[in-house]
């Protein structure tokens, strides 16, 4: 049988453990704090960073050709 959904991809997720400089740890956590008065909630800078990451990568065209070329060159 084939079904018109495929087969969903791994989603396991993937756990980075990362150092940041003063200066952008206290960045993290006013943005944390402005999320909080944004929207009510309170959220972790490790919550958030992932969909900041995303966000920065998903926006960066460069990024994206890069990336589409790199994968191509695999095949």
């Amino acid at each position: 049988m084939s079904l018109r959904l495929g087969k969903l991809p791994d989603r396991t997720p993937v756990k980075l453990t990362i150092a940041v400089d003063p200066d952008l740890h206290a960045a993290l956590t006013d943005y944390a704090a402005i999320y909080e008065r944004s929207y009510g909630s309170k959220e972790r800078i490790e919550d958030l960073a992932p969909f900041m990451l995303d966000g920065f990568l998903n926006a960066d065209a460069a990024f994206k050709r890069a990336r589409k070329q790199l994968h191509q060159e695999e095949n």
